[in-house]
């Protein structure tokens, strides 16, 4: 699963997702496959990700330990979407990548987690603890 960050931008994706946003999202996992560039900051261990992201972005994103469910961190990057830089954490299973982006979410933005699939790429979306989340991949 990867999850996706997104702040307060001119395209706003918090009350409902537009197509535009969703294909940005979307992109930005096809991207990171195409061009080698799955990772900035290639490491396993969450504390050293976390830490790398200190600096290049005006939040601190938090890197969830998620092995014992079956995803294996890989590592971080920076992306750009909506004009803005956004912290995607890389999560593997099996042979499939997960992009999670997260970014600070519009204040007093609530909502269940919803799905969407788009151009054969699952997308979850959710917010808790001020941020926004999106995981993009092929897994079901």
């Amino acid at each position: 699963m990867a999850i996706v960050l997104w702040s307060v931008m001119p395209l706003s994706i918090e009350s409902s997702a537009s197509d535009h946003a969703l294909q940005e999202l979307v992109a930005g996992h096809v991207r990171s496959l195409m061009v080698d560039h799955l990772t900035d900051m290639t490491s396993s261990d969450s504390h050293t990700v976390k830490l790398w992201f200190e600096g290049k972005l005006d939040f601190s994103p938090p890197v969830p330990e998620l092995s014992m469910q079956g995803f294996r961190l890989v590592g971080g990057r920076l992306e750009y979407l909506g004009k803005r830089p956004v912290a995607a954490l890389v999560y593997q299973r099996r042979e499939h990548v997960v992009n999670l982006f997260m970014w600070p979410a519009q204040p007093a933005t609530s909502g269940d987690a919803t799905m969407v699939t788009r151009h054969g790429y699952h997308l979850a979306h959710w917010r808790g603890s001020g941020l926004s989340y999106w995981a993009v991949s092929n897994l079901n």
